[in-house]
């Protein structure tokens, strides 16, 4: 029979989760990525990480994990997390026999900005309030039309076509579920009409980076509750002419949903 030897870490490898720590990190982001925990995964992916030694107790360095994040995610931040990233983070760092993190913090990054006071003001006066998110940090939506947030010069055009036939919706808004299955999302546009709900997104334009399938399992959560998914071209959007085509045709599908039921 073939055994194993097993070396453990020691004062002479001088490992440490000081030195190891960004790989501790993105050990314990691969953990909760399987587990499907996004709100873990953008708080560790998003951090401005540091250690705090705190004491140390019968040969054991104690430590406070400190995790900055931006204002726009830690506005996000749910109770519970810091305490969940802290169980986590322990078990990824058993190894480190004379070494422990103790706690974890989630506070906001601390940023510099010379205009802060007139932006404050500003919004104060209600400029540049929008209810819309921005849920991927990875794709932020850039461009803005009648102050409303849009990825693509394509979701303005649709959007215009909406607009200009009179149905009630939203582009771009937040979707949250809670529980244990915690889930956000922001679909491309969400139209009611005559009783029915239905998400249009846009596929295949240069800023949408998914694949069919992923903006699908996005959108499963909402679909689960019977709301109607409706996926278009990006050249169904490519003039304003095609969008209001487009927009045409969309609401006469949702028109047949109505007559089906």
């Amino acid at each position: 029979m073939k055994t194993a030897v097993v070396k453990h870490m020691s004062n002479e490898t001088k490992a440490s989760i000081t030195s190891d720590l960004d790989a501790v990190l993105a050990t314990t982001a691969r953990l909760f990525a399987q587990e499907g925990s996004a709100r873990e995964v953008a708080i560790l992916a998003n951090a401005l990480a540091s250690l705090q030694h705190i004491e140390s107790d019968w040969g054991i360095d104690y430590y406070r994990l400190f995790l900055q994040i931006p204002s726009w995610l830690y506005s996000q931040v749910i109770e519970g997390l810091e305490e969940k990233i802290q169980n986590k983070v322990e078990m990824v760092t058993r190894p480190y026999l004379n070494e422990s993190v103790r706690i974890v913090n989630i506070v906001p990054q601390v940023s510099a900005d010379k205009d802060w006071r007139d932006k404050a003001k500003s919004w104060l006066s209600g400029e540049g309030i929008t209810n819309q998110g921005r849920v991927r940090s990875d794709n932020i939506p850039s461009k803005r039309a009648d102050g409303l947030l849009f990825r693509s010069e394509l979701e303005i055009l649709l959007y215009k076509a909406l607009k200009s036939l009179g149905v009630s919706f939203a582009p771009l808004p937040v979707f949250v579920r809670g529980g244990e299955q915690y889930k956000r999302i922001e679909p491309d546009f969400v139209i009611v009409k005559s009783g029915v709900i239905m998400v249009v997104e846009v596929d295949g334009d240069t800023v949408h980076h998914e694949t069919p399938a992923e903006a699908h399992a996005r959108t499963t959560m909402l679909a689960h509750e019977g709301v109607h998914i409706e996926r278009v071209k990006a050249s169904e959007c490519s003039t304003q002419d095609a969008a209001n085509a487009c927009a045409k045709r969309i609401l006469q599908i949702i028109e047949k949903f109505k007559a089906a039921r």
